[in-house]
């Protein structure tokens, strides 16, 4: 046995030493899972040359103090959980990892433990990135030379392996050499078809998110947020596939979603949802640059698609949903790729864009952020369910007009809005300007003296019925600000405009701040409200007409700008609704209470405090107050009404 067992070992290395050979091989390369290989004990500094294997240490972070080369016949290994940190006192453009052509990487990354790979300041461009260089093919020819860092690449193995990417967050890249060559998060340099990149988010960066310079290599699972240039861009023929690619931009400037130039390698990219609360470019097709792209979705872009070349009018080469694409056409389809998908991602943007027509139940997410780019309106039939916490914020500067954007929920629709004290729901805009939004329109099915499918002074909506007791949801705890966008000088919209809305719609619980008309206005209809807020509403606080027939309890009214109209004015026929705790506060005058034509109500617990007058009877010829009822008497244009507060401004403490 002894014998046997001497003369048996050098057949077995030997047959270990072919095999590990074998495996070094580029067409070889495959990490078995479950493998926990030993870490390399070389320090935590990277920089230099790595001309043998090396295994990261998931336990220590690393710093990279300047260019990591993975030479030829190399690999590096990352496991699960490794952080790299890129040193940011040095030249930017100096510090990145390159796997150069024949050399390889393996990132093992986890959705719960993924790589990451960031700058220690946090500032875009602030390091290089991660680059790849292949032996795949390229119009750029074989040996060509990269336009960063003077790397070598390019072959004719379309099926070349530089290894293997899982689960990596790479931030803060980008680095400018000049206005012509800049790194991106990712530079994929003629890489092959063979080598893997699934599960990827690069978030952060100055330029390009992940550009393709030519090769075959895929790429699945792509998280893009806010990389200035474009998130996904491609040159040299590049014929891969992307598959499940969501791009969000939140921040201004950037150029686009896909960029594409040079030969068409016809590409594919399956299911590629791109989202845009800042506007801008979508898609850019330079050259003669093409894709087959379906399942695209597009939201908040001004332009859809771009095509650099004037002279350029055969798009055939450009196949988007399954047809030639159209500049015409903005693909706002309904999203293709969930962002949820990403949550592994920590500390990712959560927005995204509202799309304009809500035909079945939907829910937000309350850990997200919402942008409404124009008019979302909610159909008959369906419920739109808003929970606690959920931004919803109108996309609004100098050139958009505020009137063309609001949310609106039919007849016939529902809307629950579950804010709590803690987390209440939030509208308002970007801008942050009064009346840059038209805020929130209702249209019910109760009684208003406009009849039945009366056509509202916004937006052409139809409202109105017989039925008292309609029911068109839920509001509970909500701040909406900056709305009241002006259509002219007889119409406009309010923070929370009311049509006809019935008695069975709930509303407690109301902030309604910085609007350019009125806070809440009702059009008719049986709804109540409770608890209400209303802070500078340049026209009136509460405004009602049409016969108005709810009640208000529990209302803080306070002024502290010029020029507003009222804390509550009344027109049309008289309702009679009731306004039970009602205190008004200004500290630049006015007139408290109006009532038009017929109008009136019965008024109880009524607080006034720093208006020049307190009611104001907009027709003259009317002397019978009767219909105007404070305090269980008739009202009179003498009395004050100066008492002390009956709300009290702390059980708005919620409101921020």
């Amino acid at each position: 046995m002894k014998n046997f067992k001497n003369r048996f070992l050098p057949t077995l290395a030997l047959a270990l030493g072919l095999a590990i050979s074998g495996c070094s091989s580029d067409d070889d390369f495959e990490r078995l899972d479950g493998d926990d290989p030993t870490p390399t004990p070389e320090g935590t500094e990277l920089n230099g040359n790595l001309e043998d294997d090396r295994v990261l240490d998931a336990s220590e972070i690393y710093n990279l103090t300047g260019v990591y080369s993975v030479e030829s016949g190399a690999t590096l290994t990352i496991p699960a959980g490794t952080e790299i940190v890129a040193d940011t006192d040095e030249d930017a453009t100096g510090v990145y990892i390159v796997v150069q052509k024949g050399g390889m990487i393996d990132i093992q990354g986890t959705s719960s433990a993924p790589v990451v790979m960031r700058s220690s300041n946090g500032e875009r461009g602030s390091w290089g990135g991660l680059v790849i260089a292949g032996d795949a093919e390229s119009t750029a020819g074989v040996d060509a030379t990269a336009e960063v860092g003077g790397i070598i690449y390019g072959g004719s193995n379309s099926e070349d392996n530089s290894g293997s990417i899982e689960y990596l967050v790479l931030s803060d890249a980008g680095a400018q050499i000049n206005s012509e060559s800049q790194y991106n998060g990712i530079s994929l340099y003629a890489v092959g078809s063979e080598t893997t990149i699934e599960n990827i988010a690069i978030l952060n960066g100055s330029d390009d998110g992940i550009e393709f310079f030519g090769g075959s290599v895929a790429a699945t699972n792509l998280y893009l947020e806010n990389n200035e240039d474009d998130a996904v861009d491609w040159t040299e023929g590049w014929n891969g596939t992307i598959t499940n690619t969501y791009v969000l931009h939140s921040i201004e400037n950037f150029s686009t979603a896909i960029e594409a130039d040079g030969v068409d390698g016809n590409p594919t990219i399956e299911n590629f949802t791109a989202v845009s609360s800042t506007g801008g470019v979508a898609l850019q097709f330079k050259a003669q640059s093409g894709a087959t792209i379906t399942g695209l979705s597009l939201s908040g872009y001004d332009t859809a698609l771009d095509i650099a070349e004037e002279t350029r009018t055969d798009l055939s080469g450009i196949q988007l949903n399954g047809a030639t694409a159209e500049l015409d056409l903005d693909y706002s389809e309904a999203q293709t790729v969930d962002p949820a998908m990403f949550d592994w991602v920590d500390n990712r943007g959560r927005v995204s864009v509202l799309p304009g027509t809500i035909d079945e139940d939907f829910s937000l997410d309350g850990n997200s952020e919402y942008i409404i780019n124009g008019v979302v309106s909610v159909e008959e039939g369906a419920t739109l369910t808003i929970p606690a916490g959920t931004k919803i914020t109108a996309r609004s500067d100098d050139n958009d007009d505020g009137t063309s954007i609001y949310l609106v929920v039919q007849k016939g629709a529902m809307i629950d809005i579950q804010g709590t004290e803690e987390k209440p729901v939030v509208m308002s805009s970007t801008s942050g300007a009064p009346g840059s939004w038209g805020g929130l329109v209702i249209a019910g099915n109760a009684e208003t003296t406009a009849g039945i499918d009366a056509t509202a002074e916004v937006g052409g909506i139809i409202y109105g019925g017989d039925d008292p007791e309609d029911n068109s949801g839920s509001i509970e705890y909500l701040i909406l600000a900056d709305a009241g966008a002006q259509i002219n000088s007889e119409s406009q919209y309010n923070g929370l405009s009311l049509y006809a809305v019935g008695s069975e719609t709930n509303i407690e619980n109301i902030a309604i701040l910085n609007g350019s008309d009125d806070g809440v206005e009702f059009f008719g209809g049986s709804v109540s409200a409770t608890n209400l807020y209303l802070e500078n509403n340049e026209d009136d606080a509460v405004d009602w007409t049409e016969g108005w027939n709810g009640a208000v309890t529990n209302t803080y009214v306070y002024h502290t700008i010029e020029n507003f109209s009222t804390a509550i004015e009344a027109d049309g026929v008289n309702g009679n609704p009731t306004v039970e705790n009602f205190t008004a506060v200004s500290e630049t005058g006015g007139v408290a209470l109006q009532f038009k034509a017929q109008s009136g109500a019965t008024i109880t617990g009524l607080s006034l405090s720093g208006y020049e007058t307190a009611i104001d009877i907009a027709e003259e010829t009317r002397t019978d107050l009767s219909g105007i009822q404070i305090e269980g008497e008739t009202a009179t244009l003498e009395d004050t009404y100066e008492t002390d507060a009956t709300v009290d401004v702390a059980m708005f403490s919620w409101v921020e």
